[in-house]
């Protein structure tokens, strides 16, 4: 095995590798570096990247109610289901028609953006591991906030980048002058809108604020997984207007399409070159052809979208009114969770206390051990969580 070998065979390209090397990275990491796109031996163990995983165990999927993980509550909109169906008896070919164009196309229409500036991804945590690669190095950090997402922050650690974690503003937001200051000199800064888990949106004004003043070379990666949930305005206009902004999505949330893997950047085509070189373009290029069909219908059924993000918020405000009434904080919301802080009592008790009336709810984050974070379900979902909430909940 080759020094740029990973353990499950994927060799860097020349151009990746001198790429590698030039940003600081020892010849000795070009093995380990090369897992991020192949992942092998390294994910054998827990079925997840070691990057991601964090040291945190999904739970066993046993409960009635799994409110937990910011799933959707139901499967794929009726058009996407009926074009996966369909795709199943076709998929004997590689490409009966040109599948993954007719995905971008979809996107072009809906979005706005030009072909060139689209690629489908198996998901988003590819995507989000690789801007990582891509832009940061053992000298070009990573800046985040605090809490928000981890994965980008996990891959960075992994990788020997140096991360900078800012607080949220005090209604939730990201402090992106704080975040600037943190490290001027950035490789790439990470905005999740709305945020998880706080489903807390950042003005599209605050970004363009941080893309004008950001050091030259360095990347903003806009991670919108939840703005169908939000229905607010999306930065999709800025992957064309700014050649230093990727903005990415996933079907894995509205969508329901979390088991089916389907995501997409949009982007400058000189940073999806950039982003492909390590595998030549595998993992965008060779798709499963009945998520890709799936994806291409739902990203269309704009008045589906509507509707089911109104489901959601029928059932949140549900949730909500019951939880206030409780005497209990929650944090503002526009998305599919919202924070619980239970003050005096640690939010993995109150996790393991709902586990006993086989509601799963969500974790915390470290900054905030008492919040807990509750995806929003179906309404059945939520009457359940409520219903256990009167059980477990003693002031």
């Amino acid at each position: 095995m080759t020094d740029c070998e990973s353990a499950s065979g994927t060799a860097l390209s020349e151009a990746a590798t001198d790429d590698l090397l030039s940003r600081g990275y020892a010849r000795r990491d070009l093995a380990r570096l090369a897992t991020v796109f192949g992942v092998g031996a390294l994910a054998a163990a827990s079925g997840r990247p070691a990057w991601a995983s964090g040291g945190v165990p999904d739970p066993a999927p046993s409960a009635k109610t799994r409110i937990g993980a910011n799933e959707c509550w139901t499967g794929p909109l009726g058009p996407g289901r009926a074009a996966a169906e369909k795709m199943v008896a076709r998929s004997n070919r590689y490409s009966p028609h040109n599948e993954r164009n007719d995905f971008i196309k979809a996107v072009m229409a809906v979005e706005g953006v030009p072909a060139d500036h689209v690629a489908p991804w198996p998901g988003s945590s590819d995507p989000l591991s690789r801007a990582v690669v891509s832009y940061c190095s053992p000298t070009k950090g990573l800046v985040t906030a605090d809490p928000t997402f981890e994965l980008a922050g996990r891959t960075a650690t992994w990788l020997g980048a140096p991360v900078k974690t800012v607080p949220l503003t005090p209604d939730f937001r990201h402090d992106v002058k704080a975040m600037l200051a943190a490290d001027p000199d950035a490789g790439l800064f990470y905005i999740c809108t709305p945020n998880n888990p706080t489903g807390t949106i950042t003005p599209l004004a605050d970004i363009e604020w941080l893309i004008a003043n950001k050091p030259a070379g360095s990347m903003v990666l806009i991670d919108e997984a939840y703005t169908h949930f939000a229905g607010a305005p999306v930065a999709s206009y800025m992957a064309t207007k700014y050649p230093d902004v990727i903005v990415m999505r996933t079907f894995s949330k509205i969508f329901g399409m979390a088991g089916m893997r389907m995501g997409f950047i949009m982007t400058n085509p000189a940073n999806i070159t950039k982003m492909m070189r390590y595998d030549g373009g595998m993992q965008s290029g060779a798709l499963p052809l009945p998520s890709l069909a799936c994806a291409t219908a739902s990203i269309q059924a704009g008045q589906l979208i509507a509707q089911r993000r109104a489901q959601m918020q029928e059932a949140r405000a549900f949730a909500l009114e019951h939880v206030r009434k409780r005497g209990l904080t929650v944090m503002p919301t526009e998305a599919n969770m919202f924070m619980i802080d239970w003050k005096t009592k640690p939010a993995k008790d109150m996790q393991a206390a709902f586990r006993t009336q086989s509601v799963e709810i969500g974790r915390s984050w470290p900054v905030w051990p008492t919040v807990s974070r509750v995806t929003v379900g179906s309404m059945r979902d939520m009457t359940a969580f409520c219903k256990a909430l009167d059980k477990v909940w003693v002031a």
